[in-house]
């Protein structure tokens, strides 16, 4: 999907081994490159084939969630055009709205009008006034415009990873800007991440470092989501990227970057969202109070990390 997804939450990169039995496909996609790794040992797809079938799923997700495709089937029914809703889309609007529920609407794929008047979905406009950010969260209200920005590449990781599943596969790094990631890397240790750090002018994933986070051998999504990459100051002020649907404001708090770990990469993609919304003491509090959940809350005063990392 060519998309600038890439550009919405991730400060990953993979720390791999070098090693002659797995087998590396990757290329371009989301608005960035793609790189799946995986054990080929027992698997009977060779590795064209495996390539051709990651390049379907891919294309699926563009020509169906894409906000950038003007053809696909989420712009086609944003602009109020004829558009059957395939199995993808369905699924994916399933998804959104329940984590919308599930955090009081500070995840919201319908809040695209608010990140298009603030500048960061898909058009240019910057400060807009109280007029224009009411008539946008009114939009959102009526659900008028869906975004599924904030959720496609975790999506994406889970539907490669369960593609590789049905062929066999059981250690594999899923890396489309999120990652999926279950048992070993080629020097038959679990895999580790490392987090960037969530500092102006690192925009070179892997440059500098904050900490690693080593899988226990299951499987995981990760997804790093981040104020740092993308803002723009006037006079004097910082608007970062992240839109809190319930009052239509970029936040204001000093969480930098949330990591999660979580089950799926859908769910990591959706939390990180959600912790950079609503701050770095409730992000907490939902992270302790789900076992399965972990997390790496990067501020600018500190760095809070859950048990796993």
């Amino acid at each position: 999907m060519k998309t600038r997804l890439l550009a919405v939450a991730i400060v990953l990169f993979a720390a791999l081994s070098c090693s002659r039995d797995y087998v590396t496909v990757g290329g371009y996609a989301q608005g960035g490159t793609y790189s799946v790794r995986y054990n080929p040992r027992g698997v009977t797809a060779g590795r064209e084939e495996v390539a051709a079938r990651i390049g379907q799923i891919l294309d699926a997700i563009d020509t169906t969630l894409s906000g950038y495709n003007k053809k696909s089937i989420l712009s086609r029914r944003n602009a109020g055009e004829p558009a059957v809703l395939n199995d993808m889309f369905l699924e994916m609007e399933k998804i959104a709205d329940y984590y919308r529920e599930i955090t009081g609407g500070a995840f919201d794929a319908a809040a695209g009008p608010l990140f298009d008047i603030w500048g960061f979905g898909f058009t240019r406009d910057s400060l807009p006034s109280q007029e224009a950010i009411d008539a946008a969260m009114e939009r959102c209200r009526r659900r008028e415009v869906l975004n599924f920005n904030a959720i496609a590449q975790g999506y994406t990781c889970d539907r490669v990873a369960s593609y590789l599943y049905s062929i066999g596969v059981k250690d594999m790094l899923v890396d489309i800007g999120e990652i999926y990631c279950d048992g070993v890397n080629p020097s038959g240790k679990p895999w580790t991440l490392g987090i960037d750090t969530p500092e102006d002018g690192n925009n070179t994933p892997g440059a500098s470092l904050s900490g690693l986070w080593h899988s226990d051998g299951g499987p995981h999504g990760v997804v790093t989501s981040g104020n740092y990459r993308k803002f723009y100051v006037i006079d004097g002020h910082k608007y970062s990227h992240t839109i809190d649907p319930r009052i239509g404001r970029p936040v204001e708090h000093n969480l930098l970057s949330a990591t999660v770990v979580a089950p799926t990469a859908t769910e990591a993609d959706a939390l990180a969202t959600y912790f950079m919304v609503i701050g770095v003491d409730e992000a907490r509090a939902y992270v302790e109070a789900h076992p399965d959940i972990q997390a790496c809350l990067i501020t600018s005063n500190g760095t809070w990390r859950s048990e796993g990392f």
